[in-house]
């Protein structure tokens, strides 16, 4: 324990110590800090071994294992942590032998993950605000003559249900086929004194139906960096659902992980959006896009309601999983009283 504590500040340390980008918060583009990825390894003690050389670089250390692409040519955003697919803010760089990462990832990506962000003392999460994506006028994705709309109520539902059971309080920002603006959608969870924002969709496809498929989870961008999939364009401003940026990354990277691991689900990755219920959401929030509803195989899985139960499983173990990330032993307290829980307008 203690080593994982020296770790930690290991890491913390060389994160604070960061530039600053003041830039970000007037919504100019902000040129990245990079620095050297063989030297941060080596402060804060993890071993460098190439998987492929030149391609892909693993580091190892203190119960972490990070994989970072370098090849810009198959996407050098994409990295894994613990086994989870991340995609960084900005890519890896690489020149004259030597792979370089932003700063801005360092600490808003790798840091809430590998030194997760603690809630102060005696502030403990307990009510949850599940947002049923889409609604009334807008069904949001198609595919045939299933709406989108119809499918986030009825998995908010379960997950409302195993919440409480697992002693959550929930708020949902509607319980019936109702429509919703997208602003009042994060001011409910405000209004109710939220502790988490998890909004619900699924995707869907017109090109490639039988091929793509799979979870994606996302967080707010961070200021001074574009969406994952903004191509470099677009806003880089602070917006109110930054404050949180922390303990969003680590939310989004519960969650996939979970996801992951419950459901065996193809791992589309932790993604960057400012979709408007994150920008002003006042508390840690996330949008999961929970499966293709386009695909065969996967959108039957969506319309079947044992799925969804096990869907909901996966998401209310993400959410304890964070509890305890920034709770400690609070949370294994609380997990110890439910042993076993039943367990896009999305304009940027």
């Amino acid at each position: 324990m203690r080593c994982v504590k020296k770790a930690a500040c290991a890491i913390v340390l060389a994160l604070l110590l960061a530039p600053v980008t003041p830039a970000a918060t007037r919504g100019d583009y902000v040129r990245p800090n990079y620095v050297s990825l063989g030297e941060w390894a080596r402060a804060n003690v993890f071993t460098i071994r190439w998987l492929e050389r030149d391609k892909v670089v693993q580091l190892d250390g203190r119960g972490a294992h990070l994989t970072f692409n370098v090849e810009a040519r198959s996407d050098a955003r994409r990295a894994q942590i613990n086994g989870v697919q991340v995609w960084l803010a900005f890519p890896v760089l690489y020149q004259n032998g030597r792979a370089l990462i932003s700063q801005i990832d360092l600490s808003e990506t790798l840091s809430p993950v590998l030194a997760p962000p603690k809630s102060p003392r005696g502030i403990n999460l307990k009510t949850i605000c599940v947002d049923p994506g889409h609604g009334g006028r807008d069904p949001g994705n198609r595919a045939g003559s299933n709406e989108e709309k119809k499918f986030t109520l009825l998995l908010a539902q379960e997950v409302s249900s195993q919440l409480r059971t697992a002693g959550f309080d929930v708020v949902l920002t509607r319980d019936n086929d109702s429509f919703v603006d997208l602003p009042a959608r994060p001011a409910i969870a405000r209004k109710r004194g939220a502790d988490l924002f998890v909004s619900l969709h699924f995707n869907s496809t017109e090109e490639g139906r039988n091929e793509v498929k799979g979870t994606e989870i996302f967080c707010l961008t961070p200021a001074g960096a574009t969406s994952t999939n903004a191509r470099g364009e677009g806003d880089t401003r602070w917006v109110t659902g930054n404050k949180n940026d922390e303990k969003n990354m680590l939310l989004a990277y519960q969650m996939q992980k979970s996801y992951e691991r419950n459901l065996n689900v193809e791992d589309r990755g932790v993604k960057r959006a400012r979709f408007q219920v994150l920008r002003e959401a006042t508390m840690p929030g996330i949008l999961i896009e929970g499966g293709f509803m386009s695909h065969p195989a996967e959108g039957r899985k969506i319309y079947d309601p044992a799925y969804r139960k096990q869907m909901a499983r996966a998401i209310v173990e993400g959410i304890q999983a964070y509890k305890k990330a920034v709770n400690g032993r609070e949370a294994d307290k609380s997990e110890a009283r439910n042993p076993n829980p039943e367990r896009n307008s999305k304009s940027e």
